[in-house]
């Protein structure tokens, strides 16, 4: 394509979005989005509802599998059976391949399949896809996708291929391998299912200084996305990354060291979790605990241990959730970075709020305001609702919930003996907190057009 074709592209493809993603329900976008979320989660319930995906070898209940289902392809991991005593290896796999599936993303993996198959993906998808992982150009899109599957895969079998030599000991060989391989895919996707058994997540290996940190670090990377990572590698310098890199890395440092201190100061009096360890135990315990929250859903201690004021803090930091474009799940560090950038500079009384000597677009702050409103109001209904019909205190039914909104997957334990009712709010709540920001997202995403008119100023009292 010439240059100069290529140029206009790029530079017309957000005025063409809008026009492709209507703001009304069933726009077409934003329908192949969510019905392809769907379809995956309509197949992975039959799949899992056979008799060959479990043990007991009987059809499961259709609201089970559908919880299942759903908690693997929005990659959250909260269970209402437990992944490695209750489901087969088909069972397992079903599940494993879900993650995989859901960890890319709708659009990428089916753009993905229709590259295995010698299909040629149209400027439309090429758009949405873009928008989706948070790109501004589709140049080099396909490569960029390319490139980000083989990253996961690679990532996927070192990671495996570490976590081997610890769980291998004791075991067969094909069952070690699967061990290790579920647990790498599962970590790197922020998906938080494990086979370990009996619902203890890791907390098997919670002295195992080598799983612990491989399984943080598959965590981070997949949660700070694969656009800040090749920005990383491409600047060299962090003078020279994007504004959206800076926020990402600095706002998830914070958030990790923050983490770590306040979950290390409160637990440490707590001898059912960290009270009774040594403290190099406790450091990383600690450190664990504050990386599992970006949507990650792993643990080493029993998070229904957890003093009240730990749990409501590690909402905070699952509210949050990991980097646009990524595994993760949450409002997202971008959204939060930003908005507290935005506090910074309104109590400086500036005329332009940003970071790094860059200024935001101020429809990205009504962007992010309205994503955390709307996210906030859903998960206060939600958690009303589910007081009307479960018997769990209300910190953990916010907890839970947060969690499935969120898409993290950590639990007090109460997942397991939910009502109907209350699986099917949660199985919801997960796929809307999947969804729910990146449609948000879409729907806002307008050609800034000039208005014709401006209406009067006038002051309304605040504070």
């Amino acid at each position: 394509m010439p240059q100069r074709e290529s140029w206009r592209i790029s530079r017309s493809w957000k005025t063409t979005l809008p026009r492709l993603i209507s703001p009304k329900p069933g726009g077409i976008s934003i329908s192949v989005v969510i019905y392809g979320f769907l379809g995956l989660i309509a197949l992975g319930t039959l799949l899992l509802a056979l008799p060959v995906s479990n043990v007991a070898g009987q059809w499961v209940s259709p609201v089970d599998a559908l919880f299942t289902s759903t908690s693997s392809v929005c990659v959250t991991g909260l269970i209402v059976e437990d992944t490695g005593t209750f489901w087969t290896p088909f069972g397992q796999g079903v599940i494993l391949l879900l993650i995989q599936l859901g960890g890319f993303g709708f659009m990428t993996s089916a753009t993905l399949l229709l590259l295995l198959l010698g299909r040629k993906i149209g400027l439309r998808e090429r758009m949405l896809i873009g928008e989706s992982i948070g790109l501004d150009s589709i140049g080099g899109l396909v490569g960029l996708i390319k490139k980000m599957a083989i990253f996961t895969i690679v990532i996927e079998l070192v990671g495996a291929a570490i976590l081997f030599i610890r769980i291998s000991p004791g075991l067969p060989v094909a069952s070690a391998i699967w061990r290790s391989l579920f647990h790498s895919v599962s970590a790197f996707n922020n998906a938080g299912f494990d086979i370990f058994g009996n619902f203890q997540s890791m907390i098997g290996y919670r002295g195992d200084v080598l799983i612990v940190l491989v399984t943080a670090a598959l965590i981070l990377l997949g949660g700070i996305s694969f656009i800040v990572l090749r920005d990383v590698y491409i600047a060299r310098s962090f003078k020279k990354l994007t504004l959206d890199s800076k926020i990402v890395i600095v706002t998830s440092a914070v958030l990790l060291i923050v983490g770590m201190v306040v979950l290390l100061i409160t637990e440490s009096f707590n001898d059912a979790t960290l009270g009774n360890a040594s403290w190099s135990q406790r450091l990383l315990d600690a450190f664990f605990q504050s990386v599992t929250p970006r949507t990650a859903g792993f643990t080493t201690i029993p998070i229904g241990d957890m003093a009240s004021y730990a749990l409501f803090f590690t909402m905070m930091l699952m509210f949050i959730g990991g980097a646009s474009g990524s595994t993760a799940g949450g409002i997202k560090v971008n959204t939060f970075g930003m908005l507290t950038a935005t506090l910074f500079s309104s109590l400086k009384w500036r005329d332009q709020v940003g970071a790094f000597g860059r200024a935001f677009p101020v429809q990205l702050v009504y962007r992010a305001l309205a994503i955390v409103m709307l996210a906030i109001g859903y998960m206060l209904a939600v958690v009303l609702i589910l007081s009307a019909t479960e018997d769990f205190s209300f910190i953990r039914l916010f907890f839970e919930t947060v969690s499935a909104f969120g898409t993290v997957g950590l639990s007090t334990g109460i997942t397991p003996h939910l009502s109907t009712a209350g699986r099917i709010i949660i199985t919801v709540t997960m796929f809307v907190g999947r969804l729910g920001p990146l449609t948000l997202a879409l729907l806002l995403v307008r050609r800034y057009q000039t208005p014709k008119f401006r209406y009067p100023n006038e002051s309304v009292r605040i504070g």
